[in-house]
């Protein structure tokens, strides 16, 4: 299985975390959906609760803060969260939060990119992030859905010095951004979002069987968005939670 032990790239989406207002709901649903085993990592974190694949960190799940909606946070590695927090205001983003130690794992910020987008700054210290990805139960990719995506490609080149490629038969604004030659996901427009639906990052979680994970999501009292379909790239779907946010299911590239 593809497994990281060392700091992920800078710019690259490194992690997600999910902030629940029922973590024991929310554990018995993730682990019926994506197959996650957790580990709680104590009242002094806020029961901040591990996703794990095969002992390895795939993501987190925590309770929601005072205040704070039910939502994903997808994070994007930096070797100086600092320095990256000045760069987002620079180019028409906000620090939603300033940059703060996380003990003995790292240190972390919030952002709000040019189109409105929130995302998180992870700079790895004991912790790096994913430990396991394009596996089951693992980030496999992840879109940025923005409703500006021309002014979203271009803070995010300045930011994290992305590139970006086409993708035939994609809409028109929609591309995958690349990290040191590596494509690492993709950056576009709503894509058929309903009307008044903020920006925001969509994670995409492998799964072994779509089909079944949809129906898994059914039974957990989760939603269907938008029912799985074959696509040249992989057969995906999108799904709710029974809190609202959204992921998608994918079953991996197709061989070949």
């Amino acid at each position: 299985m593809p497994t990281r032990d060392t700091p992920w790239p800078a710019g690259t989406p490194c992690w997600v975390d999910l902030a629940v207002p029922d973590l024991p709901a929310a554990t018995a649903f993730y682990g019926a959906v994506l197959g996650w085993e957790f580990v709680d990592t104590g009242e002094e974190f806020g029961h901040y609760t591990l996703a794990q694949i095969g002992g390895r960190s795939a993501a987190a799940i925590a309770p929601v803060q005072p205040g704070q909606p039910p939502g994903s946070t997808l994070y994007l590695a930096s070797d100086d969260v600092d320095v990256t927090a000045k760069l987002v205001a620079e180019h028409g983003g906000t620090v939603a939060v300033a940059p703060f130690d996380v003990p003995g794992t790292g240190r972390m910020g919030v952002a709000f990119d040019a189109a409105g987008g929130a995302f998180g700054i992870w700079q790895a210290g004991g912790m790096i992030g994913a430990e396991i990805y394009n596996e089951p139960g693992s980030l496999i990719w992840e879109d940025a859905r923005l409703t500006d995506a021309a002014a979203g490609q271009e803070f995010y080149a300045s930011v994290f010095g992305w590139t970006y490629g086409a993708v035939p038969g994609a809409p028109d604004d929609y591309a995958t951004f690349s990290v040191g030659g590596e494509i690492a996901g993709g950056i576009g427009g709503m894509m058929g979002a309903p009307d008044g639906t903020p920006s925001h990052w969509l994670p995409y979680f492998m799964v072994s069987d779509v089909d079944a994970a949809m129906a898994a999501v059914g039974s957990g009292g989760g939603t269907v968005v938008s029912e799985a379909v074959d696509t040249p790239f992989g057969r995906m779907g999108i799904a709710a939670d029974p809190f609202g946010t959204t992921f998608a299911l994918h079953g991996g590239m197709p061989p070949g």
